[in-house]
C-alpha cells in the first residue's frame, strides 16, 4: 500500500481529496499538511512514497517544498496541484524534479490514475497545462554533458520514456523485465548526464528521438 501525504491549504480540500485516492486499496493517506513547511517536518519524522501537493500556499509554497523535498528524499514521488492559470507554478514545479501536475478540475479517476503512474515510473502531465508548458520547457531543457552515444535498446526506452510511459509499460512494449529497463534507464541517465525521468523524457521530445 502506497503511503500519501497530502499537502493543500484548504481543509475541505484535502478531505476531498482523501475521499476520492482511499477509494483505491492500494493508497492510503498516512499525513497531511497546510504548506509545504509542514510537509518537510512531517517528513524528518515519517516517511511517505507519495506527495500530493498544491503549489500556491502561506508560509512555504509547493515550488519550494518540492526543491526541498527531492533534494533530501529524493525516492518520493510529488505530483502537484494547480490551476489553468498557473502554468508558470507548473513549469517551476517540474524543474525542481516533481513527477507531473494535475490540474485541480480534474476528474477522481484522474486522479487515482496519476497517482499509479508516477509510482511506476510515468510522468503525469494533465493535456491543457502542458500544451502550455512543455514548449517552454523544450526551449530550457538541459542538453547531455556528453555526446550520447546511445544503444538501439537505450534509444527505444528513451523514446518510450519521451511518450510518458512508465517502466512497467516500456517492459511489456519491448518483451524486458522492469528490473532490466530500471538498469538500462540508469545507464541512459548517466551517459546523457541528466539528473531525473522528467529531464530525460524533455531531452527525448526536444532531440526527436524515435521520430525518425
Amino acid at each position: 500500500m502506497w503511503r500519501i501525504l497530502l499537502v493543500e491549504d484548504q481543509t475541505i480540500v484535502r478531505q476531498g481529496l482523501k475521499v476520492i485516492l482511499e477509494q483505491d486499496e492500494s493508497i492510503k493517506v498516512t499525513h497531511e499538511a497546510e504548506n509545504g513547511k509542514q510537509a518537510v517536518e512531517i517528513l524528518e519524522r515519517y516517511m511517505v512514497d507519495f506527495i500530493m501537493m498544491d503549489v500556491r500556499m502561506p508560509v512555504m509554497n509547493g515550488i519550494e517544498a518540492t526543491r526541498i523535498i527531492k533534494q533530501r528524499w529524493p525516492d518520493i514521488k510529488i505530483l502537484i496541484l494547480t490551476t489553468f492559470n498557473d502554468d508558470e507554478y507548473a513549469l517551476q514545479a517540474l524543474r525542481e524534479g516533481a513527477n507531473g501536475f494535475l490540474l485541480k478540475t480534474a476528474e477522481p479517476d484522474k486522479l487515482i490514475e496519476a497517482v499509479h503512474s508516477c509510482m511506476k515510473g510515468g510522468l503525469t502531465l494533465h493535456d491543457e497545462v502542458a500544451a502550455k508548458v512543455m514548449p517552454r520547457l523544450l526551449q530550457h531543457a538541459e542538453k547531455p554533458a556528453v555526446e550520447v552515444n546511445l544503444s538501439s535498446r537505450e534509444l527505444k526506452i528513451t523514446k518510450l520514456v519521451g511518450e510518458g510511459l512508465t517502466n512497467k509499460e516500456i517492459a511489456n512494449a519491448l518483451f524486458l523485465s522492469i528490473g532490466t529497463v530500471k538498469n538500462h534507464l540508469t545507464q541512459v541517465l548517466q551517459k546523457t548526464g541528466l539528473r531525473d525521468r522528467t529531464q530525460l523524457a524533455i531531452f527525448a521530445v526536444k532531440h526527436g528521438i524515435g521520430d525518425n
